[in-house]
């Protein structure tokens, strides 16, 4: 199994990031803030004003360390990628597949089935632990038939018009979710996000993402090339693909967490003048240290039968895709929760 290396998160403004010697030293108006072991990394992630020397990008992009460029607000903006890795015979397998209607809808399918199943089980955990609401029932009921019909999807089109059906469902009860906090979902909105809900969802969204890519990168498939997002310039779409997932199981659930148990409030965010919501820099920094906790925790992955740290599922994911695209096995087994 892969190592969970760490992540360095990068938040204060006009810091300045280069390498000395095998470390990465963190400056800010010249003075020393940090200094990190480069083994010991797996990602370095920067958030708003940051600078890096091209120097210590190329390292990186050499040495696998990921790195990537993000808004203040968790906006994704750019990554340092070097030589292509990986065999091409997988990726012409991949682009092959992606051009086949019976092989991309098949996987499509697949992962809006975990989309939907690890949503219900989200709808599920809560009734089991805060009793009997209707409207949650009524959702979990809608979210099973949903599921039901997937699985006869005969095309893409009809395979995303229930994955949006099912969303709309299971978004509509989101706030079920959220116990007197003063925390509201009004509704997904994506860009800009306009509540403090929509802006933790696609910040987190946008950080499991970027874990989806390298995870893609690192087994040989190109993130770019799609199943159930299909192509689009400057898309990753088949990080997006394995991001659905994770959105209920890993994202939702974080969120769900950080809300409900107050480690963030309505005073971390602001609203700027084109009505964008987004956190303020101490929150995002408390946020981005319970993000890096999580990905510490193990769970059991359902296929593999093995204590995971979470930070690895979309590794775990990556190699059981790639394997089904070279043709090692007969089905493509996506993650789900119980």
């Amino acid at each position: 199994m892969k190592k969970l290396l760490n992540t360095l998160y990068v938040t204060r403004q006009e810091s300045y990031l280069h390498k000395e010697r095998d470390t990465i030293v963190i400056k800010n108006g010249g003075e020393k803030l940090a200094q990190f072991p480069s083994l010991s990394l797996g990602n370095i992630l920067c958030f708003g004003q940051i600078s890096v020397s091209p120097f210590l990008m190329g390292y990186c992009a050499e040495q696998g360390i990921g790195m990537a460029f993000y808004t203040e607000y968790g906006r994704f903006l750019a990554r340092v990628q070097g030589k292509e890795t990986g065999n091409v015979l997988l990726r012409r397998a991949q682009y092959r597949w992606a051009d086949l209607p019976e092989q991309y809808n098949g996987i499509a399918q697949l992962m809006v089935a975990a989309k939907i199943a690890n949503s219900r089980a989200v709808l599920l955990r809560d009734l089991r632990n805060h009793g009997d609401n209707p409207l949650l029932k009524q959702a979990v009921d809608n979210l099973a038939r949903c599921l039901a019909r997937v699985r006869h999807a005969k095309e893409l089109d009809e395979t995303r018009g229930i994955e949006g059906e099912a969303a709309n469902y299971y978004f509509s009860v989101f706030n079920e979710l959220l116990r007197g906090s003063g925390f509201a979902l009004n509704g997904r909105v994506r860009r800009p996000p306009t509540d403090p809900v929509n802006a933790l969802l696609s910040f987190v969204y946008s950080l499991i993402t970027q874990e989806c890519v390298a995870a893609l990168q690192g087994v040989g498939l190109d993130p770019y090339v799609g199943f159930l997002h299909r192509d689009r310039p400057g898309r990753t779409s088949l990080a997006l693909d394995l991001l659905e997932e994770f959105r209920a199981s890993w994202a939702d659930r974080f969120v769900l967490t950080m809300i409900n148990r107050r480690q963030v409030q309505l005073a971390d965010f602001i609203t700027e003048a084109s009505g964008a919501v987004r956190l303020q820099d101490e929150a995002r920094k408390k946020l981005l240290v319970a993000y890096q906790e999580r990905k510490q925790v193990e769970v059991m992955h359902p296929y593999l039968q093995e204590q995971v740290p979470i930070g690895l599922l979309p590794h775990c994911q990556a190699m059981l895709l790639a394997r089904h695209i070279r043709g090692d096995t007969e089905y493509y087994t996506p993650y789900l929760v119980k």
